[in-house]
């Protein structure tokens, strides 16, 4: 009864009878502010209703000393959706704008968009602290990302370098010996080595280049904040030379910035019209490798240029040989929205577009760079 009184509101209809005192009462007070509504439980001359009526008022103070009491009521999981509606359905964007705020909230990857999408709003007094708040939250992805990406992508680095004919010193021994297991010869506890299984010698040279061409429209905060946490990674891998671009309706090259995802991020302009024709063109121009390229455009793919040049862009790249792929969101966040035309179109140029998860990409770059089959989630 306790928790369905937590959940029905205490409105006249309500039915538990159940009183909140102590720790509940508090939560439910912080749960009311948020989501009451202002015609719930109002006193209907029966003496019964009370002014269960909802908000967080529009005053700092009393918004921070919500965002305290919910860090004490709830766990990290639930204060970050609270926060998230509360900034959707109540319009508290602005007052992130204030230093003490941004102290107040817990960081994660939909602050990080709401702060990008202010932008230039952003007075000089709560830059840095914006700048904390999205530094703890990148460092917090790439130490869940980075290891697992790395291991993934020099995986598929030395498998796509592998030799046939390999010297002695260049053989891999552990999958020549499984290439080779039919040839086991039990008389002599041995296996015949018919076929050789080498990798390419160590080498600083770079083997792949990646062009990163990320839509930074408003629909797209989430992907872009991971994208760029990936960016960082690839920059960090020798035999990996990376690109990365965001666009709207014109065209930023972020790549000077790639190192530090965090100044990627607040070189980012969420918002605005999207023109991918126009950034394909860009990343098509900068392509001296197309056989050992791949392209990674993340997009909605809600194109405001001129839809037909996109579509032949992308299969000039691939005809000429380049691995293109489609990301319709790069986030946690479900099913995003998208053009379906779009996402058909380019399905029939060989080019599948589908949503994928952070933890998924390390596997889709795997294999990318080995130009094999992408891992497409089936739900």
């Amino acid at each position: 009864m306790r928790r369905w009184r937590l959940v029905l509101g205490g409105g006249d209809a309500e039915g538990t009878g159940h009183a909140l005192t102590g720790t509940d009462a508090a939560m439910d007070g912080a749960l009311t502010a948020l989501y009451g509504s202002r015609n719930q439980g109002r006193d209907r001359g029966d003496g019964r209703g009370r002014d269960r009526s909802g908000g967080l008022g529009g005053s700092a103070p009393s918004v921070a000393r919500w965002l305290g009491d919910i860090r004490t009521y709830f766990p990290s999981s639930v204060v970050q959706v609270m926060q998230r509606d509360a900034i959707d359905r109540l319009g508290l964007a602005t007052l992130l704008l204030e230093p003490e705020m941004l102290e107040a909230v817990e960081a994660d990857v939909h602050l990080v968009g709401t702060l990008l999408s202010l932008g230039k709003a952003m007075p000089e007094t709560t830059r840095e602290t914006a700048r904390a708040v999205v530094r703890k939250v990148v460092d917090d992805l790439e130490k869940r990302l980075a290891t697992r990406t790395r291991a993934a992508l020099t995986g598929a680095l030395d498998r796509s370098a592998r030799i046939s004919r390999p010297r002695h010193r260049d053989i891999d021994w552990d999958r020549t010996i499984r290439a080779n297991l039919k040839n086991y010869l039990p008389e002599y506890r041995t296996v015949v080595p018919e076929r050789l299984v080498g990798h390419g010698r160590s080498s600083q040279a770079v083997r792949k280049e990646v062009v990163l061409c990320i839509d930074q429209s408003g629909s797209m905060a989430a992907s872009v904040v991971h994208a760029s946490v990936f960016g960082a990674v690839l920059a960090s891998m020798r035999s990996i030379a990376t690109r990365l671009v965001v666009f709207d309706t014109s065209v930023v090259d972020l790549t000077d910035r790639i190192d530090d995802p965090v100044d990627v991020l607040f070189g980012t302009q969420l918002g605005g019209g999207t023109d991918i024709n126009r950034a394909l063109a860009y990343c098509q121009a900068r392509i001296t490798r197309p056989a050992d390229t791949v392209v990674v455009l993340i997009s909605d793919l809600y194109e405001g240029g001129i839809r037909d040049e996109m579509l032949k862009r992308v299969a000039a790249m691939k005809a000429s040989g380049v691995q293109f792929v489609a990301l319709l969101a790069l986030s946690d966040e479900g099913a995003p929205a998208y053009d379906r035309d779009h996402a058909a179109a380019l399905a029939a140029l060989g080019v599948p577009a589908f949503a994928c998860t952070p933890d998924l990409f390390p596997e889709v770059m795997a294999a990318a760079l080995e130009k094999r089959p992408l891992p497409i989630p089936t739900d």
